[in-house]
């Protein structure tokens, strides 16, 4: 319920801002403007229609003239316009753009160095797992009791696969940001670390797979599909890296070929990931990435260091062998973040009422195509 690109008055020019993206959100949309007082008059209550219509402008307008930027205005009309609506018969998209605006590093201090603190990567997390739980929701509770010819009628991005996609990726998303959390990490083990790795690996591996088989045809298809391609070629050079530090402490001269393979094919995604970063940008609407962050920062300069320098360590190594190795099957672990449970709120109080006096116009008998105009013969 909103839309990340600004909306502008004819004849006025504003300067162009491309927006930087580190959790990708396809699908907000500004609600078309909608008249709620002539269907449900004399259906319900008079003071209810007043408060879902005047509830539903406040929201547009807010959509409208923010962008959808302004998310705890947005959340808070949301959140009051909700518990009406359930009582006469949306919310996950606003956790992932408030986890993409945690996300963006911000300059405080005028030093030009832009810093996203622990706090906001931990409370873009749990976002993400609300957002993850909403679509989760939303896919088994709200569009699988549709009948099929409504949900022919829904946008490409509501489909089922692409929605499922959506969950998915928050928390591969989630997990990226617990990888450079424990990169950051004295504490933090390379076990941990490949761990992660492989795990937000699995997690864009889906998010791909129920991607692919929607229809993305569409603008915000093809520029999402762009998104999970990079994020997966990301996590899966991570994994082969730590995968490689790994299997390097062993001390048979096998073990150090197939560290070499793993660090050589890290090596490999990584040039790919950052042509698939660059395509993502590209593809319409048009964005930036943000300066590195988390465990990339650090695997960008790592993983063509460590793939060198191992690569005429063992270099003796892999001439015995005659021939390079393919890289080995990745471990595979069982995935730790799960959706949050969604519960929808409480339905107003307004419903309860016991007694509802609904003033209704009679039918009338004979009605005419124009009461007003004047019989002729």
């Amino acid at each position: 319920m909103g839309c990340s690109a600004s909306m502008y008055a004819s004849g006025k020019r504003k300067k162009t801002s491309i927006p930087e993206v580190v959790v990708y959100v396809p699908s907000m949309r500004i609600p078309a403007q909608s008249d709620l007082q002539r269907p449900l008059r004399g259906l319900i209550l008079q003071d209810l229609v007043d408060r879902l219509a005047c509830l539903r402008n406040q929201i547009v307008l807010v959509a409208e003239d923010t962008g959808g930027s302004a998310v705890a205005e947005l959340r808070r009309a949301l959140e009051e316009y909700l518990p009406l609506l359930i009582g006469l018969t949306k919310k996950a998209m606003l956790n992932l753009s408030e986890a993409n605006s945690l996300m963006i590093p911000k300059d405080h201090s005028g030093s030009g160095i832009r810093v996203v603190s622990s706090d906001c990567k931990r409370d873009s997390v749990d976002l993400l797992l609300k957002g993850s739980g909403c679509l989760v929701f939303c896919v088994r509770e709200i569009t699988a009791h549709l009948p099929p010819d409504i949900k022919k009628k829904f946008s490409e991005v509501f489909q089922d696969g692409v929605l499922e996609a959506i969950s998915i990726q928050a928390l591969g998303q989630g997990t990226e940001i617990q990888l450079g959390l424990a990169v950051e990490s004295q504490k933090a083990s390379l076990s941990v670390k490949r761990r992660l790795a492989c795990e937000q690996l699995i997690y864009f591996s889906q998010a791909y797979h129920c991607l692919s088989e929607s229809n993305t045809s569409n603008m915000h298809g093809k520029k999402h599909l762009c998104f999970i391609k990079w994020k997966f070629l990301e996590a899966k050079a991570s994994a082969y890296y730590y995968h490689g530090l790994i299997l390097d402490k062993g001390t048979e001269p096998a073990c150090h070929v197939t560290a070499v393979c793993c660090f050589l094919a890290a090596d490999g995604l990584l040039s790919e990931s950052k042509k698939a970063c660059l395509t993502f940008c590209l593809t319409a609407p048009v964005t930036r990435s943000p300066p590195l962050w988390g465990a990339m920062k650090h695997l960008h300069q790592k993983i063509p260091e460590v793939a060198a320098r191992k690569s005429q360590m063992y270099g003796y190594l892999l001439e015995e062998e005659k021939a390079l190795q393919a890289p080995p099957d990745l471990p595979d672990f069982q995935l730790s973040l799960a959706p949050d449970d969604y519960l929808l709120p409480e339905i107003d109080s307004a419903w309860d009422r016991n007694k509802w006096e609904i003033q209704s116009q009679p039918l009338k008998e004979h009605p005419k195509d124009s009461e007003d105009e004047t019989e002729t013969e």
